[in-house]
Order: C-alpha cells, then structure tokens, then sequence
C-alpha cells in the first residue's frame, strides 16, 4: 500500500470525522432533523451538499474518460445537464422548496404522495427508487475501488473501508453531518481537479507534447468539435436523462428542502452554478489534454473510459496522484452516503411508527447492499449514472405536473399517474435487461432513443388523465 495515499486518506477521514462529530451540536434528535436538517441549512452549505451529491466519482473517473474517447461533444453533453439543472432549480425546485415547509417532508415519495393524495403512490415511488438507485450505488462504489485499487487496497478492504465511511457519516448527524462533510469533500474535489489539470498541462510539454501541437492534434483530429460518435441520436439519449435530473434523483430532490430561507435558496443555486461550471471545464480540459497524449503515442489509445484516470494516476509522483486519487474518493463517498439517507428517507416515510433507530438500523441494511454491490463486476460508470436516470425519467412529469398543480387533485389522477410510472420504469428496465446497461440508453426506436420514449409515453399516460375525475 502506498504510503502517501495512506497518510493522505487518514487525514482526509479525520478531518470529515471532526466536522461531522461538530455538526452533532445542531442535530436536535428527530426525524426530520436526521433527513432534512428540519430546513435550517445557509446558502454555503446548501450548495455544497447540492454540488458534492450531485458530481460523483463520474466526474474525474467517467467525464474524464468520456471526453478522451469522444472529444469536445462531452462538454455540451455536461453543460446542457447544468443549464437544465439551474432552470428547474429555479423554477420547480423553488416551488417544491417552498411546498416543503408547509408540508414538512422527509422524502420525495411522501411529497408525491402529498401532491397526489395517495398513499399507493409514495409505495410505489418508494419502490422505483430502491431498485433504480442501485446502478447509481455501483457507479459510486466502481470510483472507490478504482481509486482504492491505485492506493494498494484490495477489493474487500476498499469495500469495507468504504461502508464505514458512507455509514459513519449518516449515523453521526444524519443530513447534519453529510451536508457538513459534503460541503468539504466538494472543496478537496474542486481542488483535486485544479491540481490533475495543473499537472496534465504540464506533464504534456515534459513529454515532448507542446501547447501548440496538443492543440493541432485535438483539431486535426476532430476532437476540438463533434466526433462520430456524438451523433444527434447519441447526443439526445445521453442528455435528456440528465436533463431532468434535478428532480428525478432522490437524493437531489430531497436537497430542495434544506436551505433556511429563500434568500438562503436562492443564493445556493447560484453558487452551485459557479462551482458546477468551473469544475466541468476543469475535467473536460484533463480528459482533452488525455486525448491529446494518446493521439502522440503517449498514454495508450482505445482504454476504456474508466481506465484513463487511474492511468494518469500513474504517471504522476506518489503523493499527487493520491490526493487526487483521495478526492476521487470523497466525491464518491458524498454521492453514495447522500443516496442511502434518500432512500431510507423514502422507506421511512411509509411506516406509521417512526424512529431514529429503525432510521440508522434501514441505513444499515441499504449500506450493507450497496456493500455487496461493491463486489460485483458491473458496466461502465458513465452508462449506469445515466441509466438510472433512464430509469427514473418517468418521475420527471410526475413531479412537475404534481408541484404546479396539486390543490386539483383526483382518484382518476392518481391512478393514471401510477400508470404512467409503471409503464415508463417497465420500458426502461425491459431494454436495460434485454440490451444491458452499456446499450440500454443508447439504443434507438423509430429514430429516437430509450430516453426520449420512455419521456413521451409515461408523460402522455399522466396528461390523459389529469382532464379527467372529479376532484376530491
């Protein structure tokens, strides 16, 4: 085991430790503190925990290598998911914040529960979200053991040093805690990516790669605009999943409900902006500089996408490489842990007796299955973050049409807004097992993607029925 990446990873887990042993003293013991911080949060820490929840480990390990074998295309692709996410913070997401202190929520299934007026509906929503997270948990979990790997772990020891970590964060304080050890791990990620791209630009003169000549090849070989492999169908399947992400993914939605105020609201999706848009162009960079060493024969062409990182890795001196590789690690363990106190959070809000430990004993048991999925050997990181997204587009309507119109409620709604969910989570679960998630997503019908099928008719099924009942 290296011994820079052992220190490194020691300091970096005390140091998450004592600021979530800190956010204890305003943890006042209830439930909706555990999930929610009762919505006591600052601008700071909203976006923080916004921003570190919401670029995982597919950032430095999948963008990087994304952009290495597709080009430049993988900066629209990234940056279309910012604008799309700060519109509908600013929109929906503002409602839903303020819909959140008259209703008290816990979870984005008692919300849509709550919008609906159905109990069956949290259930099922409740349900997706158990089933669709796990691709995403894998996504998390394949970052740690890479990064892991680089350090001279083993797959079991990075497994469990992971499930402690991702557990000991949640138990201490609940959203307290992780909002806390988010805002931090989303400083050493933002960090750790200055520095990989401070290195990679000068670690392409030092190997005989100029500015000038980095730039010529990027060009000369098309990876400056939009390759083959950026087609208008490929392009759409990859995006529109992201699109909607901001009020797909449990774990984000449930960040809706943190910021104190709505001066606190506001200024947080701003500084999420600033952050989300400086570190993409900072790992699209890296992953064009990677293309760009491969076309002069430096580093090897063709490497899967999530091996470019770990390569590099290699390339650097020991106590850089693990710093990176430590922020990699961080950015993994603040999705993950994020992810698990979201769906618990969903499970939770289904049981009529309600208590703090039965909270942490379900946080457990998730942990402990995100544990065993660690051990598996599972796809791409970037295909599976966007599968799930795929999976859990059908709530992307849901949560709109619920949000804005949830005083006009009906029985004739609620069903055909179960409908809706089981039809478009049915869709794309049938082409993920049929296909597999390296092509489930990108697979079009009748000239269109998955994505966009799945979109369109679980949205048609709700708007059919929301001109219909009588209202209760």
């Amino acid at each position: 085991m290296r011994v820079e990446f052992t220190v490194l990873l020691g300091l970096y887990i005390l140091a998450g430790m004592l600021l979530a042993l800190i956010s204890r003293r305003y943890f006042t013991r209830n439930l909706r503190d555990y999930y929610t911080t009762s919505s006591r949060l600052g601008a700071l820490l909203s976006a923080g925990t916004y921003a570190a929840t919401t670029y995982s480990a597919f950032m430095m390990v999948g963008l990087v290598g994304m952009t290495y074998a597709t080009g430049v295309g993988a900066l629209g692709f990234e940056l279309l998911y910012l604008a799309s996410t700060v519109i509908l913070l600013s929109t929906i997401g503002y409602r839903i914040w303020m819909l959140s202190r008259e209703y008290k929520w816990i979870a984005p299934s008692q919300m849509l529960g709550d919008l609906y007026n159905s109990n069956v509906l949290s259930l099922i929503v409740a349900a997706i979200y158990l089933f669709a997270m796990i691709p995403y948990l894998a996504a998390q979990i394949q970052g740690l053991r890479a990064m892991f790997s680089y350090g001279g772990l083993g797959s079991a020891e990075a497994t469990v040093i992971s499930a402690i970590l991702v557990y000991l964060w949640i138990f201490i304080a609940g959203m307290w805690s992780v909002a806390l050890t988010d805002t931090y791990q989303g400083f050493l990620m933002l960090t750790g990516g200055l520095l990989y791209l401070c290195w990679a630009l000068h670690y392409a003169p030092a190997s005989g790669v100029s500015s000038t000549e980095l730039f010529r090849v990027l060009s000369s070989s098309g990876y400056l605009g939009l390759t083959s492999f950026w087609s208008f169908t490929t392009f759409l399947a990859y995006t529109l999943p992201w699109a909607f992400f901001a009020v797909t993914n449990p774990q984000v939605v449930v960040r809706l409900y943190v910021p104190r105020d709505e001066r606190a609201y506001k200024k947080s999706v701003t500084y999420f902006y600033f952050y989300g848009f400086l570190y993409t162009l900072i790992v699209v960079l890296i992953g064009l500089v990677a293309a760009g060493l491969a076309l002069r024969g430096v580093i090897p062409q063709g490497m899967q996408w999530d091996s470019v990182t770990p390569c590099l890795l290699n390339s650097m001196h020991p106590l850089l490489g693990s710093f990176i590789a430590v922020t990699v690690i961080a950015a993994a363990v603040s999705t993950a842990n994020s992810i698990v106190l979201a769906v618990s959070g969903s499970v939770v809000s289904l049981l009529t007796r309600r208590t703090l430990t039965l909270a942490r004993t379900i946080d457990a048991v998730l942990v402990a299955a995100s544990a065993i999925v660690a051990l598996m050997g599972v796809g791409f990181i970037v295909d599976l973050s966007v599968l799930t997204s795929v999976i859990l587009l059908p709530l992307a309507p849901v949560t709109i049409l619920g949000a804005y119109k949830h005083n006009r409620t009906s029985k004739v709604k609620a069903h055909f807004t179960i409908m809706s969910l089981i039809i478009g989570v049915g869709l794309g679960t049938y082409y993920a097992l049929v296909l597999g998630p390296r092509r489930a997503f990108r697979e079009v019908v009748s000239g269109l993607p998955i994505s966009a099928w799945i979109l369109l008719v679980s949205g048609l099924v709700l708007l059919v029925g929301f001109p219909r009942g009588s209202y209760l």
